[in-house]
């Protein structure tokens, strides 16, 4: 974009999912309602595994992260959005642009490499069974997730640092519902060919590596699966993988979703819808994946309302 009209910043105008008064009422509705049971669910799934001893795995303390993270990647948005319908004021600071920016990328990053992690341990629980409390234990867990955190802190921390040296006009419309990178990046009077290129180096470095890894596992999950001769046994080392692989497919599809509508079409609303998938529907539905496809979280669930 061309320099010209650059101003200091103050403000950005969030424009929403939709600009009809009518409309407000049941979006505020139907968002609250999403977010209470995205709240709920992941809140309900960490305090069963911490609960029940017999959750006390590696495969469980990392789902319990993932619902952690979950609970931060929709309180990153939808709040704001919740309070912007309610007080019928459509604006975000600078700085809490930046922070809204910050912590979306932070957990939806952290939620890449969990999944990569969980990933890994189910390779190593079906593909090397006798060695797994061996290579799983809790030291090792505990490095796996330090180091999730501190890549997706470090592209998030360079994200928002990138951003502030950015000048923008007086357009400051981002037709969305939260404070969205490419969206805000667009708005910028300044060159942003230094932006463009962090940010196709983070997306290699938290996109496409743990994907890369997650792809790897299951590669080698699925030929260990096919070289049991039973087929009982195949059935119960699938199960133990199929919810992860469920919520991989959620993940990668709305987050793929979300990438080929922005790139391929003009349409920002039809950009808008597949982010509503990839950041309030996607932590939502993670809670039933896991409840309706494990045992384990059932049980410990009972346990819980008994």
């Amino acid at each position: 974009m061309e320099p010209g009209n650059q101003t200091r910043v103050s403000e950005f105008i969030l424009l929403g999912l939709s600009d009809e008064t009518e409309m407000q009422p049941l979006l505020f509705g139907l968002f609250l309602s999403m977010y209470l049971v995205t709240f709920i669910g992941n809140l309900l799934i960490i305090l069963a595994i911490i609960i029940d001893s017999h959750l006390h795995t590696p495969m469980y303390f990392f789902l319990s992260n993932l619902s952690f993270a979950d609970i931060c990647f929709i309180s990153s948005t939808v709040p704001k959005m919740l309070l912007n319908i309610q007080m019928q004021n459509k604006v975000i600071t600078y700085e809490g642009c930046i922070t809204q920016m910050y912590f979306f990328m932070l957990f939806g990053g952290l939620d890449n490499f969990l999944l990569a992690v969980m990933a890994y341990d189910r390779f190593v629980a079906i593909c090397h069974p006798l060695h797994y409390t061996v290579i799983m234990n809790p030291k090792f867990c505990g490095l796996l997730l330090l180091i999730s955190w501190l890549l997706t802190l470090l592209d998030s921390l360079l994200h928002s640092l990138m951003l502030l040296r950015l000048s923008f006009c007086t357009e400051l419309e981002i037709p969305h519902f939260f404070c969205e990178f490419n969206q805000v990046v667009q708005l910028a009077c300044s060159d942003t060919f230094l932006n463009d290129l962090v940010m196709y180096f983070a997306t290699g470095l938290v996109g496409v590596i743990p994907l890369t890894g997650i792809l790897f596992s299951y590669t080698k999950i699925v030929s260990s699966i096919l070289r049991i001769s039973s087929a009982k046994g195949k059935y119960k080392a699938f199960t133990t993988c199929g919810s992860h692989l469920s919520v991989v497919s959620l993940f990668y599809g709305t987050g793929l979703g979300v990438y080929l509508s922005s790139a391929a079409t003009q349409n920002s609303m039809a950009s808008t819808m597949a982010s509503v998938m990839y950041t309030v529907a996607t932590p939502m539905l993670n809670p039933f994946i896991y409840n309706l496809r494990n045992k384990d979280i059932k049980q410990a669930l009972k346990k819980i309302f008994s």
